[in-house]
């Protein structure tokens, strides 16, 4: 893979990086030999990336021309974005406080060199910087809040390579030299068509599949030809290494696994579970709302206000479930029995939202579930309820799960035919994902719960019926649609 370090005048790099080739940036823009050029990687220490410069267009087109700019354009944008820089902050905050915590001063500045520092103590906070903010050469800024006591990134730039101390260029070289070292390496060692990136948590308590689970994705995945990385949330500035992303962490859209969903569709990847789908799933008034006007049955729903407070136990009866719009893994999701109960309890959720969900209570001894992707169904699972209570999980009064109810999977062809029909008509409301939709049965009718992005494939539990074939069926639809955003690049 070609490396090209971009500068506007080659008399502006102080530096040589072994093993790469220094472009001036007027010719990077309009030489034909570049825009022909395939697979190159572009680091563009151009003096400015200001909206239509120089610097801008080049990461511009090289994202334009199938190369991987460094910085691209999204991390161009990041950089000005102080809600994005806030977020940072704010995610990084412990390795801050302990990074700087040495510094008498009230302001400090942090040079990034290739994701290092000259300084061995600021090496891990420059290492996760960089990783949010992949760009070559980078200048943070803090300043300590006397009111907090405590360390914030105020802002993060890109430097000039110019404006390079003399002092700091030779470990300028060892760091480029060693980050080069480093990609030529990993470029070796892969014979893959495409780079897939699973973002995953694996400190969380619960995730939508376990540890095992991840690995069967990502065995299915190399065996069709994609190379598997797992990322976290530090890994926003490199999206754009990759070809498409799979979020296998509870999503929501005050979240970075929606910032991370954003990104990916805006730099071009494939991306399960993209924004949208996201944004729909995670909020039960929407989902309410489409149901209901596309006529798929569901037990009778009231979306909540101030204003019609009153009307919900008349509408629905007692006892009756409330939801927070966000709720997920059975959290957020109430059981009203009492008059008094329900007041109290509305009045507490409409402190957080201006809209919640009241329904009807079906008494069931188990729920459906619909493993579903690109409007296929892939799974049927039966979730019991746990012991003595009238959810699949029971959680204790802080929240933490205290059992499961036990769990069934069945073949997709024995399944009810009206169930997968209520469910793909439920999941097509919503796009082409991978989704997993909770339907109640009563009798011969089947009343859809909810649509969830992000569905849970366990192992021993959603593939005990298809084992590998199910990670298998999954990996095909996402190497598919690579190929078919590939070809559609190529040929536009």
């Amino acid at each position: 893979m070609p490396v090209l370090i971009v500068v506007n005048d080659p008399r502006d790099l102080p530096l040589h990086f072994e093993g790469s080739e220094l472009v001036a940036a007027r010719s990077y823009l309009t030489d034909p030999r570049f825009a022909s050029m395939k697979g190159a990687r572009v680091f563009n220490l151009c003096r400015s990336y200001r909206y239509q410069s120089t610097g801008y267009y080049v990461s511009l087109l090289a994202s334009a021309r199938g190369h991987k700019p460094i910085p691209n354009i999204i991390t161009i944008q990041d950089l000005k974005s102080q809600s994005i820089v806030r977020v940072a902050s704010e995610d990084l905050d412990e390795l801050i406080q302990k990074s700087l915590s040495t510094i008498h001063s009230r302001e400090f500045v942090l040079s990034i060199y290739f994701g290092r520092n000259v300084a061995k103590r600021h090496e891990q906070l420059s290492h996760h910087l960089f990783k949010l903010f992949e760009s070559p050469l980078l200048r943070a800024f803090f300043l300590f809040n006397e009111k907090s006591g405590k360390w914030q990134l105020q802002n993060i730039s890109h430097i000039a390579v110019n404006d390079i101390p003399e002092e700091h260029r030779a470990f300028v070289a060892e760091a480029a030299g060693e980050y080069f070292q480093k990609r030529r390496s990993l470029a070796r060692k892969r014979t893959t068509r495409y780079d897939l990136a699973i973002l995953y948590n694996t400190a969380a308590e619960e995730s939508p599949s376990d540890l095992k689970a991840i690995g069967r994705f990502a065995k299915a995945a190399e065996s069709l030809g994609l190379a598997v990385e797992l990322i976290d949330k530090e890994d926003y500035g490199r999206l754009a290494e990759f070809d498409a992303l799979f979020i296998r962490e509870t999503t929501s859209v005050l979240h970075y696994t929606y910032r991370f969903a954003r990104k990916a569709q805006a730099e071009g990847l494939v991306v399960v579970d993209d924004p949208d789908s996201i944004l729909k799933c995670t909020n039960k008034v929407f989902l309410a709302e489409i149901l209901d006007r596309n006529k798929v049955l569901t037990p009778k729903t009231v979306i909540v206000h101030r204003d019609n407070v009153r009307d919900v136990m008349g509408i629905l009866g007692l006892p009756c479930i409330l939801k927070r719009p966000d709720s997920s893994f059975s959290q957020g999701v109430v059981k009203v029995e009492n008059e008094a109960d329900l007041g109290g309890t509305v009045a507490r959720m409409l402190e957080r939202s201006e809209l919640i969900i009241a329904q009807q209570y079906l008494a069931t001894s188990f729920d459906w579930r619909v493993g579903i992707f690109d409007r296929q169904p892939l799974y049927v699972s039966k979730y019991y309820m746990a012991r003595k209570h009238w959810q699949i999980i029971k959680r204790d009064q802080e929240g933490r799960k205290t059992e499961d109810g036990r769990s069934e999977t069945i073949p997709v062809e024995h399944a009810p035919t009206a169930l997968i029909r209520t469910a793909l008509r439920a999941a097509n409301l919503i796009g082409d994902g991978l989704y997993g939709v909770d339907i109640k049965q009563d009798g011969d009718r089947f009343y859809v719960i909810e649509v969830n992005d992000n569905p849970s494939i366990d192992t021993g539990v959603e593939d005990t019926v298809l084992k590998d074939e199910l990670y298998l069926r999954i990996m095909r639809v996402i190497v598919r649609r690579i190929d078919q955003k590939k070809e559609m690049r190529y040929t536009t």
